[in-house]
């Protein structure tokens, strides 16, 4: 059995066991959220259209959390001008879990259990930092905040115990790393019976040539005649 209802200006086809997520809704987790605005019922071949709205029809959800979307990007350009802007944009939304439809002379019920686990602390398990597949002696509260009144109430996932990185090691010394050894230069040996070089003057005497490159070698070397002096 399925149906369709309104909500937040849009529609969404529903059935027991769905999961929904929504505009944002006031309410806490757990508690029961009702539907009346149903506009078609359905089971198989049987089907109720609303005029607009089927009569004593209602879908019942239960309240699991309200969190932020994913993050839109708005980019704005005018072309020669240097103009462009970038925004980003994130919408409340609440997530619910379909329990119960009645409508039509007809009804369908789920009977399985609400899990209330928020996405962050879903996210946390899907990275080993908590569940019972994750690390050993990571502890994961949620969290109900209240944001004020006629708001609803925002869930968050706070870690309480972490991990130990080895068994008998304290985790203190552990996370402080051990100081690098630093190598100091040896000195270099003085010759004996050499004089001390000057650092401000260069020793022009035992200088090198600088190496002929092949186009300078094959090159015939030019040589300028003697000016021929009138008199």
């Amino acid at each position: 059995m399925y149906a369709v209802i309104k909500t937040g200006g849009k529609q969404y086809r529903v059935q027991p066991g769905d999961v929904l997520v929504v505009e944002k809704l006031a309410g806490e987790p757990g508690e029961k959220v009702a539907f009346d605005q149903v506009l078609m019922v359905g089971e198989g071949e049987a089907v109720t259209i609303g005029a607009p709205l089927v009569a004593d029809a209602e879908v019942t959800a239960t309240f699991i959390e309200t969190r932020k979307g994913e993050n839109i990007k708005i980019f704005k350009k005018i072309r020669r001008q240097g103009y462009r802007r970038t925004r980003g944009h994130r919408q409340h939304e609440s997530v619910l879990r379909v329990t119960a439809i009645a409508g039509g002379g007809q009804s369908a019920t789920w009977d399985g259990e609400v899990d209330l686990t928020p996405l962050a602390v879903l996210n946390l398990r899907a990275r080993n930092l908590a569940g019972p597949h994750g690390l050993e002696g990571v502890e994961v509260e949620t969290v109900v905040e209240p944001e004020g009144p006629g708001k609803s109430a925002r869930t968050r996932a706070r870690v309480v115990e972490g991990n130990d990185l080895a068994e008998g090691v304290d985790t203190a010394e552990a996370a402080t790393p051990e100081p690098k050894a630093t190598k100091k230069a040896a000195p270099k040996a003085k010759k004996a019976g050499g004089a001390p070089k000057d650092d401000g003057f260069k020793n022009v005497a035992n200088a090198k040539a600088p190496k002929q490159t092949r186009a300078q070698a094959k090159s015939p070397v030019r040589r300028n005649a003697p000016r021929s002096g009138k008199g």
